[in-house]
């Protein structure tokens, strides 16, 4: 019983504390990564495929999935840099909205860890977080997903327009093989 009130002890602050950091790291990220170059990531044939897939393949949308190299490169790169703040493994992940209520994971990271990807899906109904953050500009803590923390913050473009959001998300401990199939 006294190792479980040491470990409660010493797990609280921590769990506090990656908070923080992930909050800050969400709070660079709004200001780092560029809503106009992530506006221009998904290739408008790539979008008509998830949208309306013609295809009897159910995976026929993932496997027309292209990007512009230039926009998605540049993110995914800033992505990984903002995800390098930490010294634990974070993933920092870029979710657009395709409709109002439906959103899609357009980069996922070195970990692919999320509290709110399902395996396999390009897009998917917006989680109620995910709503507050594109609908308010605020970011959020999120702990719904036992022992996952993410912290999600707004992505604006130049005019000042919500047009994603980041994922900033952490596992304690990590499963660095949870979504490896």
């Amino acid at each position: 019983m006294r190792w479980l009130v040491l470990v409660l002890v010493l797990v609280s602050p921590l769990a506090a504390q990656r908070e923080q950091e992930l909050d800050a790291i969400a709070r660079t990220a709004s200001v780092m990564v560029d809503g106009d170059v992530c506006q221009r990531i998904v290739t408008p044939r790539a979008m008509e495929f998830m949208l309306r897939n013609p295809s009897p393949d159910r995976w026929a949308d993932a496997d027309n999935y292209d990007v512009n190299d230039a926009a998605f490169l540049a993110t995914k790169k800033t992505l990984m840099r903002l995800a390098l703040l930490a010294d634990y493994p974070v993933d920092v992940n870029l979710w657009m909205p395709i409709r109002p209520d439906i959103v899609h994971v357009v980069i996922r990271n070195r970990h692919e860890m999320s509290q709110f990807w399902p395996w396999g899906k390009l897009f998917q109904p917006a989680p109620a977080a995910m709503l507050d953050v594109l609908k308010t500009g605020r970011r959020r803590t999120v702990k719904e997903k036992p022992g996952f923390i993410s912290v999600l913050a707004p992505v604006r473009n130049s005019l000042d327009e919500i047009v994603g959001l980041v994922e900033v998300v952490t596992k304690a401990p990590p499963d660095l093989r949870e979504n490896v199939k």
